[in-house]
């Protein structure tokens, strides 16, 4: 498995998106821990122990997955690829791309933003700063599944901490306004407070971006599709479970466990196997 060789964001829109999950994840996290956790539950008791050990778990296969996405390369290898011969069925499905002159896979399409062609191109996601293509496809819809679970459970325990155990200080019309508007938390109300409105919005957001993901993504995976395959006739829906395996590979029982267990792809991106047809 090839990795990129510049993981980094291209773009000021990818670099602020990335910002929002790859830096300040971990300093709410850390509130989390130092903050509100204790105030919660009584360190060293079981409740306070589980929590933690459920938080660094969830910590870190968002932040292992997203990384995964980042660094590993699901280009079109140009170079160690041969193109099938002329006259073969095969060389039907390839097409020329007109950007890198030369011919490009089934399914694989270019990319303006990283400047090559991906194989099996999904999308190009803001918060990972890349392509999601065959290779790190598992690792990004991880990635947005452990998400949406981490954003709801530190939304459950914000939710206490401030609107419970700090109603005397949050419970406002001031607050609400705050959350509409962060901006007027730079010109009212004491530091700490807004900063724990600050990760309370953060937390909102994170949710909000993971269920929207969730929605759209997981019937597309379902049907074994990409985003531009969306809504048109095509022949690589091979049933449902052939459909999740060509994402999350042979062993995708255990990859929600780690973005380091290895699971093989049944399909190497160049050629794919169509050969399962819906019955009549």
């Amino acid at each position: 498995m090839k990795v990129r060789r510049n993981p980094l964001p291209r773009r000021l829109v990818d670099a602020l998106c990335y910002l929002v999950i790859g830096v300040f994840l971990p300093i709410v996290f850390i509130f989390e821990i130092i903050v509100v956790l204790p105030a919660i539950h009584e360190p060293g008791s079981f409740l306070h122990t589980f929590t933690f050990l459920m938080a660094m778990f969830l910590l870190f296969n968002i932040k292992a997955n997203m990384i995964a996405c980042m660094l590993i390369d699901t280009s079109v290898d140009h170079e160690r690829t041969a193109t099938p011969p002329d006259g073969a069925v095969e060389r039907l499905q390839w097409r020329h791309c007109t950007t890198c002159d030369r011919l490009a896979p089934p399914r694989s399409w270019h990319c303006k933003v990283c400047g090559v062609c991906i194989l099996k191109r999904d999308h190009h996601c803001l918060f990972t700063a890349c392509c999601i293509g065959h290779h790190n496809h598992r690792y990004f819809m991880c990635f947005t599944f452990y998400l949406f679970v981490g954003s709801v459970y530190a939304l459950a325990y914000n939710s206490y901490y401030m609107w419970v155990l700090n109603a005397a200080i949050y419970c406002k019309w001031l607050t609400v306004i705050k959350l509409i508007c962060p901006m007027f938390m730079l010109v009212i109300g004491n530091f700490w407070s807004n900063l724990q409105l600050l990760f309370y919005s953060l937390n909102i957001l994170a949710l909000i971006y993971s269920i929207t993901i969730l929605i759209f993504h997981v019937p597309i995976v379902l049907r074994g599709e990409v985003c531009a395959e969306q809504g048109k006739d095509h022949k690589y829906n091979n049933g449902l479970f052939r459909n999740l395996r060509s994402v999350f590979g042979k062993r995708m029982h255990l990859v929600w466990l780690s973005p380091l267990v290895k699971s093989e792809l049944p399909d190497d991106g160049y050629s794919w196997n169509t050969q399962i047809k819906k019955s009549n």
